[in-house]
């Protein structure tokens, strides 16, 4: 298992001192979200805050735009994989982390379930730091009464599982193509073209990725079942989803590495997965498209 740099455990106390000159939101700071709309629960993964690939100024804009009663933070918060080869943390990864803090010091009950690439994390289960709660697993239960269970998913991934070694050396060269990704996006927006997922579009071409992915959803939909659930709140695969397997809600919130998406709950039990349009890429005004609803 992953042992994190002295550095990294040290700052952690809090989540916010996990990282360098960090501080925690003081409580009389002024009340942003007062005047937006809210929302009864949020569902964020895969953020990889430490690593290049994360749009953590896109995230921070969604996270502003979406305050809510619940913010369930759904693994792989913090790359710790990444962060213990190379140190990269900039100003807009701290920003992030202090506005989820700021979020737990406001009411907001912020819920971490860490994943594979911050494992670290789940040495501090069932310990809150800076507000904000470490568990294993949750169960939220909805306005109107459907229970889901909330896990990251990487216990169903055999390659996690049984091949960690493999999982490193697919982490890799999932990382080369986000660089790649990047150079192409560059070169798409100088030329007025929109964003394009290099590592999606390989994902939903290969055919041994749809299978890994179809089996991956299935086999997290039954044991949701097998537990007694109507639905579960996942992430890990890097492909936001929201649908029907044999009789379970399975959804999926997707990543801020690529496609931009989280699963929201509105005041009325409805389930909504969205993808985020950030403000500096929609002439100064943030939106969100529906992707799916139930």
């Amino acid at each position: 298992m992953f042992k994190p740099a002295s550095e990294m455990r040290t700052t952690f106390d809090a989540l916010g001192p996990l990282i360098p000159g960090l501080t925690i939101p003081a409580a009389h700071e002024a009340d942003e979200d007062t005047a937006r709309r809210r929302y009864r629960a949020v569902f964020i993964s895969d953020l990889h805050l430490g690593t290049p690939g994360c749009q953590a100024a896109a995230l921070l804009d969604f996270l502003k735009s979406h305050p809510s009663d619940y913010l369930y933070l759904v693994g792989d918060i913090v790359d710790g994989w990444q962060l213990q080869r190379r140190w990269y943390w900039p100003q807009a990864h701290n920003d992030v982390v202090q506005k989820l803090l700021r979020s737990a010091r406001k009411g907001c009950r912020v819920i971490y379930v860490p994943g594979n690439h911050d494992e670290f994390a789940r040495q501090f289960v069932s310990h809150q730091f800076g507000g904000i709660e470490v568990l294993e697993e949750a169960v939220h239960v909805a306005a109107d009464g459907r229970q889901l269970w909330v896990i990251h998913g990487d216990y169903f991934d055999g390659v996690v599982q049984c091949a960690k070694w493999l999982a490193y050396v697919g982490d890799n060269l999932y990382e080369f193509t986000l660089r790649l990704n990047r150079h192409l996006n560059t070169l798409r927006g100088r030329l007025g073209l929109p964003y394009w997922s290099l590592s999606a579009y390989l994902k939903h071409k290969v055919k041994k990725a749809l299978n890994y992915v179809t089996d991956f959803e299935v086999a997290v939909a039954r044991e949701a079942r097998r537990r007694g659930h109507n639905g579960v709140v996942c992430g890990h695969i890097h492909r936001a989803e929201m649908r029907d397997i044999e009789g379970v809600l399975y959804c999926n919130d997707g990543d801020w590495v690529e496609s931009r998406t989280a699963l929201i709950e509105h005041y009325d039990g409805r389930l909504e997965l969205v993808q985020w349009t950030p403000t500096h890429d929609s002439h100064g005004v943030g939106h969100r498209t529906e992707m799916e609803t139930v």
